[in-house]
């Protein structure tokens, strides 16, 4: 799918909905550098809400189960997200896919955050803890120039809907998925007014790659982990209101 028709799918989807979204501190996002999107996540609506927001398309890691399911498999992948594949292989999947498209200039997303808010109704103004999986990529991959940009999704009016998706019925495309496990609805949230906030840009630079290769490895994945953590938590407080 082209950027212009991605861009425009995402636009008009939003606007089909009612969904208003007001765009904060646009001037931190970079134009010329591959980028990779760090955000919260809360709804279905977050990758489509984030290509509008940013203006250009981004190719989203999703969960695997997305890559399992007709007609979703159809639709994610259409609109340029990459499902991940079984626990056994998932992270060299991420890394390789991940590593080319950057390589190649273009927007990758990861919602750090991984399932957990998906399935389990939270606050808009809350972040769940990060994995670390997107520091490592950020760190290790051969791109230059890379810039890692927290964006904090912030909703202060949106209705929760049930999906009429009963969780369980998930775990048989994807059975490694303990959150598959509890009863109940898969939830949806639908923003009706929502703050997308951007963040401070962490470069990864040559004395971090040298850094991430030696003895300092952990601590300067921490930090970069910490950084896009306490953007996105920063931000939340301030513009979920």
């Amino acid at each position: 799918m082209s950027f212009d028709r991605t861009l425009l799918i995402s636009r008009c989807f939003l606007a089909g909905l009612g969904t208003q979204m007001f765009l904060h501190r646009e001037d931190r996002i970079p134009q010329e550098s591959p980028v990779l999107v760090v955000s919260n996540h809360r709804s279905f609506l977050d990758p489509l809400l984030l290509t509008a927001a940013l203006g250009r398309s981004i190719r989203f890691a999703c969960h695997h189960y997305m890559g399992q399911v007709p007609v979703i498999r159809e639709l994610v992948t259409s609109f340029g997200a990459f499902p991940l594949e079984a626990v056994e292989h998932r992270q060299q999947h991420f890394f390789s896919q991940a590593t080319a498209l950057l390589q190649n200039k273009e927007m990758v997303g990861v919602f750090p955050e991984g399932a957990e808010p998906m399935v389990k109704f939270t606050q808009p103004n809350s972040v769940g803890k990060f994995q670390r999986g997107f520091a490592h990529l950020a760190l290790r991959a051969p791109v230059r120039d890379l810039a890692v940009l927290p964006v904090a999704i912030a909703s202060f009016e949106e209705q929760s809907v049930r999906s009429g998706i009963p969780l369980k019925l998930l775990s048989l495309f994807d059975p490694s998925e303990p959150l598959f496990e509890r009863s109940g609805w898969h939830p949806l949230i639908v923003y009706q007014r929502v703050n997308v906030s951007i963040g401070r840009p962490y470069w990864i630079t040559v004395d971090r790659q040298q850094q991430y290769r030696g003895k300092q490895a952990k601590a300067v994945v921490a930090e970069l982990t910490e950084h896009c953590h306490g953007e996105i938590a920063q931000l939340l407080q301030r513009d979920c209101c």
